[in-house]
């Protein structure tokens, strides 16, 4: 696929979903199915409205059926599936319509809350009609008015799904079919907080009132080895810390822990409710500020803006005695940001670790919200 975007400042070509492939893939397994002739191309327009010309690969027939598949494009995207075929098989069924179903390779959904009930194959509402589209678009070309069943597969699916969240969301035996326009965007923002969204929703839907986050794996070892949890109880958000609270009020929680290392969670106390660094890096200009209300000299706040982590700060404000009465500042004021995003609807809490140190601030409802999450 030759199309690109530029994100900042590099060229980067787009690629197709898994939800395309499939309708690709079921849109040739029908021409071959119904005109006995297979195309070596298949054109299709996706959701997003971006006209795509897939190649059609491993074309076989039988009696009353067809197969065909399409490679998955990532484009620059780092995405397990790329290159992964993606098949369709067609078959003539007794009932009406198009019938579409998972066969090997494609997950089967095990937990409710997501996009497909227990039960279903993991084949997201978008591709199913994007599938059911292209299969009957064939049969109004061939004039045919029997009904037809579509079995999609992934040969590498249940390889690759270890790789994936799926296991996490209750997504058993393979990888899910996706795309809501279509297209893979490289490293797409939107796609991770998609991501976190089906956690949370998954998470409500299952009864749970209150949320448990961590930006990453640091949180997810101090969650298992610190607080005695399952860390699968947890939702990664990543840097959208803003966004996961956003997500938790929208679902209904009642209440969000975060629990984080200082050197992401620090920046919350400069209102930084994305934290990735290429919105800025304030860590230490935030302790810095700080310590100095409580007392730190400038020559030791000097060194304090010399460091490179946390931890080094962290060595310099125990020397003066202040690394404790900081950080207690540092936590309440990140607090008043994340419930500022919060709102009146949702209740949030906070727990700053090191890796090293182990506990570092918390805030006054932490260990009643954390009772709450051990409950539910």
């Amino acid at each position: 696929m030759e199309k690109y975007m530029i994100k900042e400042g590099k060229r980067l070509r787009l690629g197709y979903t898994t939800g395309s492939c499939a309708a690709a893939a079921a849109k040739a397994a029908a021409v071959l199915l119904l005109t006995g002739r297979a195309p070596d191309t298949i054109s299709l327009r996706t959701p997003g409205g971006v006209l795509l010309d897939l190649a059609v690969e491993e074309a076989r027939a039988g009696k009353d059926w067809a197969e065909c598949a399409v490679k998955k494009d990532a484009g620059d995207d780092p995405d397990v599936t790329n290159g992964t075929p993606i098949v369709a098989r067609v078959s003539r069924w007794d009932g009406s319509g198009v019938d579409i179903d998972g066969g090997q390779g494609v997950g089967r959904v095990t937990a409710p809350g997501l996009d497909q009930p227990v039960g279903a194959a993991a084949i997201n509402s978008v591709p199913r009609q994007m599938i059911r589209a292209c299969v009957e678009e064939v049969q109004a070309l061939a004039d045919h008015r029997g009904g037809l069943r579509v079995v999609i597969s992934a040969p590498e699916g249940e390889a690759l799904a270890k790789r994936t969240f799926n296991p996490r969301l209750g997504i058993q035996g393979g990888i899910s079919i996706l795309g809501t326009t279509g297209i893979v965007e490289p490293m797409s923002e939107k796609a991770l907080v998609d991501t976190i969204a089906v956690e949370l929703r998954q998470r409500r839907e299952q009864g749970a009132a209150y949320a448990l986050l961590t930006p990453g794996n640091y949180g997810a070892d101090f969650i298992r080895e610190g607080l005695g949890l399952n860390p699968d109880r947890a939702v990664q958000v990543s840097n959208f810390i803003g966004d996961g609270v956003d997500l938790c009020r929208q679902l209904g929680f009642r209440g969000a822990l975060l629990v984080g290392h200082v050197g992401k969670l620090v920046k919350l106390a400069g209102g930084m409710l994305n934290t990735h660094s290429k919105y800025g890096d304030c860590r230490m200009e935030i302790l810095a500020a700080h310590a100095a209300s409580c007392g730190l000299r400038p020559e030791e706040a000097e060194r304090v803006l010399s460091c490179v982590s946390c931890d080094g700060a962290l060595d310099v404000l125990e020397e003066a005695g202040l690394a404790e009465s900081t950080l207690e500042r540092v936590t309440d004021r990140a607090a008043l940001h994340l419930a500022g995003r919060a709102g009146e609807d949702l209740e949030t809490g906070m727990i700053l670790f090191s890796k090293t140190r182990g506990v570092l601030g918390s805030t006054p409802n932490a260990e009643r919200l954390l009772a709450q999450i051990r409950r539910s």
